[in-house]
């Protein structure tokens, strides 16, 4: 096999792992409606399941980061026992668990073995491709994107129990990491790294690298609360109009189309415009389309199921579109050894922040209603946007996507 086609082979397993192994992340959330019935859960018990997971997320990001764990052990193996031990937490709350409190242990713990299976799939992308590595890593991100939301696509397709959608998502990690053990790392490989602890903070002491991770902080704001709170908004703007659905979709499908489906072409063409024009300039623009998308799908809230559904599909893939573009130029503005390392970190911030953005959603819905809760989430991309601009103006930008900023 050439070197072309063993790369694309490469980056489709890890894709397809990837896909795999996040379906583990939103599985409580997809299936909250009828957890909220079993379990009588208020606001706060439905907001700590999905903030359970980014919580367990960061606490396992941190920790890596701290170590160098992504630098200094191989990453393959990261990711394979990642997905296993998220797999293993994900399916004893389906088969044994009966109320809230063991539940968010599990959902804590899910999210610490998620951090083992996303940055160091960056990581081994960026040894195949150091020409297109915007695409590359985009479509890993489209990758994680539709993983994210299958669990959507089983609640809205099937009538499956919560508990067997649950298992559903184990399963599908358990064959994640099967693929996982068929990827190796590319011929670009970084430097061998030791332990430093000081590595940890190295991304935001460097100029560059600091302003690349303060516009994925924007972007973050925005990014997981949508994806947290949109099937919320989408049932709940159904039943403010008496009933009805999107183009024949319920709540739970046209959630999947928007977030798996547009999410998964907006991570993809992002990437590959980012090879073209430049970091920053894709950044720049799709934070201020995501932005606006952010404070007029409110104004849908209740109205025509065909608009909310085009304004929430648009949202779905500018969302997404820069996400991984971020992370791209992190590994070509970082120092090179410990480029994992500076991945687990910016994640590892970004991922705190939503937890902020994920909880302040439902108290925003109690005292202004849907009609203005997701404009709150537009505060993001203007400081991202602002970041990447300053990034553009730099020197030092010239060292990303071949010289186009």
């Amino acid at each position: 096999m050439d070197g072309r086609s063993a790369r694309w082979r490469a980056l489709g397993l890890l894709s397809l792992a990837e896909l795999l192994a996040l379906s583990l992340w939103f599985s409580a959330s997809a299936v909250l409606p009828a957890l909220s019935r079993e379990w009588a859960l208020g606001d706060g018990g439905r907001a700590g399941l999905t903030i359970a997971v980014q919580a367990g997320f960061i606490i396992g990001t941190l920790a890596a980061a701290l170590t160098n764990l992504p630098d200094v052990l191989p990453p393959r193996a990261l990711m394979m026992w990642g997905a296993l031990a998220g797999a293993l937490a994900n399916a004893v709350l389906a088969l044994w668990v009966e109320h809230l409190t063991p539940a968010l242990v599990l959902r804590f713990l899910t999210g610490v073995c998620l951090a083992g299976t996303y940055p160091p799939a960056m990581k081994i992308a960026a040894t195949w491709f150091r020409e297109g590595r915007g695409l590359a890593i985009g479509l890993l991100v489209a990758a994680l994107t539709v993983g994210s939301a299958a669990p959507h696509l089983i609640r809205g397709l099937t009538d499956l129990p919560w508990r067997h959608t649950l298992l559903a998502g184990s399963l599908a990690a358990v064959l994640g990491a099967l693929a996982v053990t068929l990827v190796t790392e590319g011929p670009h490989r970084f430097p061998p790294a030791r332990f430093d602890l000081r590595m940890a903070t190295a991304v935001l002491r460097e100029r560059g690298p600091r302003l690349a991770c303060f516009g994925y902080f924007g972007h973050m704001w925005e990014l997981y609360a949508m994806w947290a709170w949109l099937a919320a908004f989408l049932a709940a703007s159904l039943e403010a109009r008496g009933g009805d659905s999107y183009a024949g979709l319920n709540a739970s499908a046209a959630t999947f189309v928007c977030v798996g489906l547009a999410g998964g072409l907006g991570a993809w063409a992002g990437g590959a415009l980012a090879d073209r024009w430049g970091r920053t300039t894709l950044t720049m623009a799709a934070m201020a389309l995501s932005g606006l998308c952010a404070v007029l799908i409110g104004l849908t809230f209740g109205g025509p199921p065909l608009l909310t559904l085009v304004v929430a599909a648009l949202w779905g893939v500018t969302v997404i579109a820069d996400s991984a573009q971020f992370s791209t130029a992190v590994t070509e503005l970082a120092p090179a050894a410990y480029v994992g390392t500076a991945l687990t970190t910016q994640t590892c911030l970004g991922f705190a922040l939503t937890m902020v953005s994920i909880w302040l959603i439902p108290p925003v819905v109690e005292w202004a209603g849907w009609r203005w809760a997701f404009a709150v989430l537009a505060v993001g991309p203007v400081l991202g946007v602002l970041a990447m601009a300053r990034l553009r103006a730099m020197p030092e930008a010239r060292l990303m996507a071949g010289g186009r900023r």
